[in-house]
């Protein structure tokens, strides 16, 4: 069943979950989680260690099976659509898996036409040339395309992996960790690399994370997912007014501290984006 349109606003949304229920075994990891992601805005998501971040894309994505739950993206109901209308879906995203999963076998070239070759049938010529303006994009050097990823650092593994996702030119991209490994200096650097992509691009990202300066630097909402569902939604400084433990913790500790320094005017802020979502509804006691 369709998400039902009760808001003037809805045309805002890019993607929009209800009850989405997600188990393995008797083990329930998401129960009764509702989402809102907002079109050409990068919402970040955090949670402790096992809350379901990382299930909760793979679910969206469809690449874990949910129990409940109804996902539209870009307006379709993706349960209910045709093979046909999938198919337009899958091409509008991308993905960046956390350790990169770049095929081992493949140059980087080759995983970047991985995509093409699923869903086009192009000259070769074609993809070589698409896949050149891909590496450039984010920023490796032409001569990454013929390496392996073993010949590549940590963070050229990531910018190969981004490289894959914007592959079919998407409009949504899911980053799953994707600071994680890096040093300070290449974290920051991608960080601004995700900022200007989606400026540049019209893109919405999606990124799941744990890294507080990313948060403060590009996102321009985070969500928090506690107890089987999503806390709260909101701005950093939304955060700040938050009464729960956990959440607490989290954004008022000392490494939230350490990261907020020299953060006030981040690059989202510049930007113009807006500082006044809605904190969610659904905040209960923990």
């Amino acid at each position: 069943m369709a998400i039902p349109k009760d808001s003037p606003d809805d045309h805002e949304y890019i993607l929009r979950a209800r009850g989405i229920e997600v188990s393995f075994g008797a083990n329930t990891i998401l129960k009764g989680l509702d989402l809102d992601v907002r079109a050409g805005e990068i919402i970040g998501f955090v949670g402790a260690s096992g809350s379901g971040k990382s299930v909760l894309m793979r679910a969206i994505l469809g690449l874990t099976k949910k129990q409940a739950g109804d996902i539209e993206i870009f307006g379709v109901d993706y349960d209910d659509a045709d093979d046909q209308t999938r198919l337009s879906v899958d091409r509008k995203m991308g993905v960046l898996f956390q350790h990169g999963a770049l095929f081992s076998s493949l140059t980087v070239k080759e995983n970047i036409q991985v995509p093409m070759r699923e869903y086009f049938e192009l000259d070769q010529r074609l993809m070589d040339e698409l896949a050149a303006v891909k590496i450039e994009l984010v920023g490796l050097s032409a001569d990454a395309a013929d390496k392996y990823p073993s010949e590549l650092s940590g963070g050229m593994i990531k910018r190969a992996a981004l490289a894959r996702a914007l592959a079919l030119d998407p409009k949504l991209v899911f980053l799953d960790e994707p600071t994680s490994g890096l040093d300070p200096i290449g974290a920051a650097e991608f960080d601004e690399l995700i900022a200007s992509l989606r400026d540049t691009l019209g893109l919405t990202v999606y990124m799941v994370t744990h890294d507080l300066d990313s948060l403060h630097a590009v996102c321009d909402r985070i969500a928090v997912l506690r107890d089987k569902r999503v806390l709260i939604t909101g701005t950093m400084e939304d955060m700040m007014d938050v009464d729960d433990p956990w959440v607490i913790s989290y954004f008022k500790g000392k490494r939230a501290r350490l990261a907020s320094i020299a953060k006030k005017d981040t690059p989202a802020k510049k930007r113009g984006a807006s500082t006044k979502p809605a904190v969610a509804a659904n905040l209960r006691e923990a």
